[in-house]
């Protein structure tokens, strides 16, 4: 009776100055780490240990008991073990019985087991109220205070009031908890860490096929056709002038994929009349990894800024000048000043350095320290409207630059259009679209439409 009534007090929620008494099975880094944590942010910390002898690794305000008496002096147990330890908690089941009991395990492999560490846990001990979470936090991070990768906290559990006192003592270390639902969630938590940047995916390997494409298009037409044709080796090319190419390109097309989805939801949501059923699974994964799309994208751009300020360095561009320079003073003529290129590498140099700028700032306000400090018309304004203008000035930018290559038979080599009559389609495309979406026409009902209305709701 007595054992109960101590369950349900501590259940309660802790409406003293002090915080409660969390009890953590195992000494190990983790368990260490998170103790100390825990005494720092006011909480009373008691470990339970096969050896009840202090070392001088664990935090010196905690105490260390056996785990059977451990566990009678707290509510909430964290679990700092792994699975393959859990069996010595099975003769411990009446002790943990109505015990609030925090599952942090990992595994090595993903779907190691084919139920998660949380769900066997609850399976061991029916009678405990298992929750998972803080097992996308590591050691290191609790140790050293540096929690910006790392802040947010995965939780789940099947009892509502024992997940809301894990997020209360999620909220107490100054992390964020998510809410992922109930126990069922735990096995996708666990995979989690595991995986190896999963939502960077997609847009790396697009990046670098994309890369890996032009790359050697550019081979083709302006070293092996000059090679071929013109009997002049350009192969140091490779080193800067075709990746000076191929940067801007790849920016220019990633940062039109980024929108692109966009466009084909909004077609999706006109068709179908509603926004109520679900985009394909293609263009939901798509859509979700626009933030890293428009990052490689900025990176790309930022390396076309550099190798275009170290281009006047190269020894090739020193001995083109050194050589139009002799060919004029051999001539006894000056080259007059041609002002319509001169407007042109103005406009295209003024293009790309109001695009940059625009797109560096995309990038800026992506960042989580920064995109939770606006609301979200903000955060929309400046990731639609002036994402939509650095597309813009970007497009603008190449065309001005490779607009002379257009008409000129030279540029076709084997017939194949040059690279930046390529690099256009794609962004030229969204751009046209995104045009006619804008009429009143058109905006009228897909705006109606994203506001609940529904052309046939009974097929909704």
């Amino acid at each position: 009776m007595n054992k109960n009534s101590s369950n349900t007090m501590a259940l309660a929620p802790n409406t003293s100055n002090k915080r409660e008494t969390v009890c953590i099975f195992g000494t190990g880094d983790f368990g260490r780490a998170l103790g100390h944590k825990m005494i720092q942010s006011g909480y009373s910390v008691v470990y339970g240990s096969r050896s009840t002898q202090i070392s001088n690794l664990i935090p010196k305000d905690a105490e260390v008991l056996g785990h059977a008496e451990a566990a009678q002096r707290a509510a909430i147990i964290i679990i700092a073990i792994q699975r393959q330890h859990y069996n010595f908690l099975t003769p411990l089941a009446e002790v943990l019985r109505g015990k609030v009991l925090v599952d942090i395990s990992n595994n090595l492999k993903l779907n190691q087991y084919p139920e998660s560490n949380a769900e066997h846990l609850a399976q061991l001990l029916p009678g405990s109220k298992v929750v998972k979470a803080f097992n996308t936090v590591s050691a290191w991070a609790l140790q050293s205070g540096t929690l910006d990768a790392s802040r947010q906290v995965f939780v789940c559990g099947d009892d509502v009031e024992a997940k809301q006192m894990v997020m209360n003592i999620v909220r107490a270390l100054g992390l964020t908890p998510l809410d992922k639902g109930s126990l069922l969630a735990a096995q996708e938590i666990e995979n989690y860490p595991l995986q190896l940047f999963p939502m960077w995916k997609f847009p790396i390997f697009l990046s670098l096929g994309l890369t890996a494409f032009f790359f050697l298009y550019c081979v083709a037409l302006d070293i092996i056709y000059t090679y071929i044709y013109e009997n002049n080796d350009f192969s140091f090319f490779i080193a800067i002038t075709i990746p000076n190419r191929v940067c801007p390109v790849v920016a220019l097309i990633l940062l039109a994929l980024v929108y692109l989805p966009g466009i084909f939801a909004a077609i999706i949501q006109l068709y179908r009349g509603t926004k109520y059923r679900r985009f394909p699974d293609w263009l939901d994964k798509w859509m979700l990894c626009r933030k890293q799309l428009g990052l490689i994208a900025l990176a790309f751009a930022s390396l076309h800024v550099v190798f275009t300020l170290v281009t006047p360095m190269r020894a090739f561009a020193r001995w083109r000048t050194g050589k139009g320079i002799i060919s004029q003073v051999l001539n006894n003529k000056t080259e007059p000043l041609d002002h319509t290129n001169a407007w042109l590498s103005d406009s295209y140099l003024a293009l790309g350095i109001l695009g940059f700028f625009l797109f560096v700032l995309l990038g800026i306000t992506s960042l989580p320290s920064v995109s939770n400090n606006v609301n979200w018309r903000e955060f929309r304004f400046v990731q639609s409207k002036l994402g939509y203008l650095a597309l813009i000035l970007c497009t603008a930018h190449t065309l001005v630059y490779g607009g002379k290559w257009f008409l000129s038979p030279s540029a076709y080599k084997w017939y194949l259009p040059n690279i930046y009559i390529l690099s256009l389609i794609v962004p030229c495309a969204v751009l046209v679209v995104k045009f006619v979406l804008i009429f009143p026409c058109v905006d009228k009902p897909l705006t109606q439409i994203r506001q609940g209305w529904e052309r046939n709701p009974k097929y909704t």
